[in-house]
C-alpha cells in the first residue's frame, strides 16, 4: 500500500494543476477579437507579481486581480467596453469612439457574428 502513496500524490497534484489551469483561461477567441483588440483601451503589463491590467485613455486605471482571475477579469472589462462601442451594421462590425468611427470591419461569416453577440452581448 505504501509503495503507491508517491504515485497517489503525483496523480492527485497534477489534476489539482490541471484543474487550476482550466479554470484560470480566459473564455475562448475569434480571430475578429484580435482586430478588435487593436481599438480596446484596456491592455496587459507584465510586473513581478504578475499581470497587471491598464487603460490606454486613463493613466490612473489599474487592477490587479489574482493570476486565477486576470484574464476573466480582461473579458468582463474587453466586454463591457464592447458594448458601449461595437456595432453590428448590415455585414459589417463598425467600432466607435465618442461617436465617431474609428473602423468599420467587414464581417467574414456567421461564426464572427455569433461570437460577437456571445462575447460582447452585442
Amino acid at each position: 500500500m505504501s509503495k503507491y502513496l508517491p504515485l497517489a500524490l503525483i496523480l492527485a497534484f497534477f489534476l489539482i494543476s490541471f484543474n487550476a489551469y482550466i479554470d484560470s483561461k480566459g473564455e475562448s477567441k475569434n480571430e475578429i477579437y484580435l482586430k478588435i483588440k487593436e481599438y480596446s483601451p484596456y491592455y496587459f503589463e507584465k510586473s513581478l507579481g504578475g499581470l497587471v491590467i491598464k487603460s490606454k485613455l486613463d493613466k490612473e486605471f489599474k487592477e490587479k486581480p489574482s493570476n486565477m482571475q486576470v484574464f476573466h477579469e480582461m473579458d468582463r472589462l474587453q466586454k463591457k467596453w464592447g458594448k458601449k462601442h461595437l456595432k453590428i451594421d448590415g455585414g459589417n462590425l463598425v467600432i466607435y469612439e465618442n461617436e465617431k468611427v474609428l473602423k468599420t470591419i467587414k464581417l467574414k461569416d456567421q461564426k464572427e457574428v455569433e461570437f460577437l453577440h456571445n462575447f460582447y452581448g452585442i
